[in-house]
């Protein structure tokens, strides 16, 4: 379409796009972006496109012009805020990037799962002893560098049978957890990350739930940012984010960091809501 007519603000957004997602190649993806997004023609002033120019530009270490690129995206009606910047939403939802999680509905859910954090931690450094523990790469295009794999026991509201097979402990526990169990837009699964991994700067797709990590194995040098301000996690202890907010995560240490996470519908959704919304 570009040969043809290279001024078309539509064929450019489309093939940054493609060049962006597909093929890594951010400068290249971030001009025609940029340029077809500039011509304002209809299609172009889409959330998506401003979500991977935005995106393109912070991997190539525009962080400033990322940032302007949100703030427009946010004028345009776009994006809830400049850092949650989910594009599958339930308007009116409470955003905020940290939550206490024993000040939430949700509170008795976490005490059970600090309580039996040492036989989930147990179970889940059983599965990374075995030679085909069913841990998979990260395939979402989100690491900068180093290792990152998980192990998926819930999806889209519905058990992985053959995981839960293999930890049946951590399994049952969740169990008793229905609004992880049955939330449709999240996962529950172990996350391991290897030493000098670092992920990059990016949202969830929705601001219709709220992610809970476990700590397990948490050594020394990993951090998590969400939105402005950075954390670490500890042991035994569950904290609590909004993911449809920008966050970012570093491991600097020297041995595998191990949390699990659990994603919860936001605890304002109706009972309506959450039986009505479409997987994620």
């Amino acid at each position: 379409v570009l040969k043809v007519k290279p001024d078309s603000g539509f064929a450019k957004v489309h093939l940054g796009f493609i060049l962006k997602t597909d093929d890594s190649k951010y400068e290249e993806a971030a001009q025609l972006l940029s340029e077809g997004i500039a011509t304002r023609e209809e299609g172009v002033i889409d959330g998506r496109f401003f979500f991977h120019l935005g995106d393109a530009l912070y991997r190539i270490g525009k962080q400033d012009e990322a940032m302007k690129v949100y703030k427009d995206g946010v004028q345009e009606g776009l994006f809830l805020s400049e850092y949650q910047r989910s594009l599958y939403n339930v308007n009116g939802l409470t955003g905020k990037p940290w939550w206490d999680p024993m000040k939430t509905t949700y509170a008795p859910y976490f005490k059970i799962l600090e309580k039996n954090w040492e036989a989930i931690r147990d179970e889940a450094l059983s599965l990374t002893n075995e030679k085909n523990s069913g841990f998979l790469p990260e395939t979402e295009g989100l690491q900068d560098r180093g290792d990152w794999k998980q192990f998926e026991l819930f999806a889209r509201g519905r058990k992985v049978e053959k995981n839960c097979l293999k930890a049946p402990k951590t399994c049952s526990i969740i169990s008793q957890l229905p609004d992880a169990v049955n939330c449709k837009r999240g996962q529950v699964k172990f996350s391991i990350m290897q030493p000098q991994t670092h992920v990059w700067a990016h949202t969830g797709p929705t601001n219709c739930r709220l992610r809970s990590h476990l700590g397990l194995v948490i050594p020394e040098g990993t951090s998590i940012r969400v939105a402005t301000e950075t954390r670490t996690w500890e042991e035994g202890k569950v904290i609590l984010f909004d993911d449809s907010f920008e966050h970012e995560v570093w491991h600097n240490g020297t041995v595998s960091r191990l949390v699990l996470i659990v994603d919860f519908w936001h605890p304002e959704l109706t009972a309506y809501q959450k039986k009505s919304l479409t997987p994620i």
